[in-house]
């Protein structure tokens, strides 16, 4: 938190040098302004979502939907636990089920001055 606050303090001390004390108050208002506009239409944006959704849109847990929570490692975790948990179980059934195996058919080597072989089918 104080890491912030740190960089706004050395932004405004950077305003207030190259700006100077004349034009410093102008663009302060200006900046203000912009960010009740930008106030306002998340505001509006809101609004028109929960219209839009209806009663619906209190519903969702939006803290759950934030981006910053997402934590692969976690997830991971959580589902290997689930899986071993699962599979202790005398009555559980395999998760995992396996699958046949396809041989490669074997690599041709061409004679020299033999063409490819063509599918037309294919391209």
């Amino acid at each position: 938190m104080f890491e912030n606050f740190d960089k706004i303090l050395v932004i405004g001390i950077i305003a207030v040098l190259l700006l100077g004390p004349k034009r410093l108050p102008v663009y302060a208002q200006k900046l203000a302004q912009f960010i009740k506009m930008l106030r306002g239409m998340a505001d509006t944006a809101k609004s028109r979502m929960r219209e839009e959704m209806g009663p619906d849109f209190d519903d969702v847990d939006w803290q759950k939907l934030d981006p910053r929570q997402y934590d692969p490692r976690r997830i991971i975790r959580d589902a290997l636990l689930t899986d071993a948990t699962t599979n202790d179980r005398a009555d559980a059934t395999p998760t995992v089920k396996p699958q046949s195996v396809r041989a490669t058919p074997p690599v041709v080597t061409l004679a020299a001055g033999e063409s490819a072989p063509y599918d037309a089918e294919a391209t």
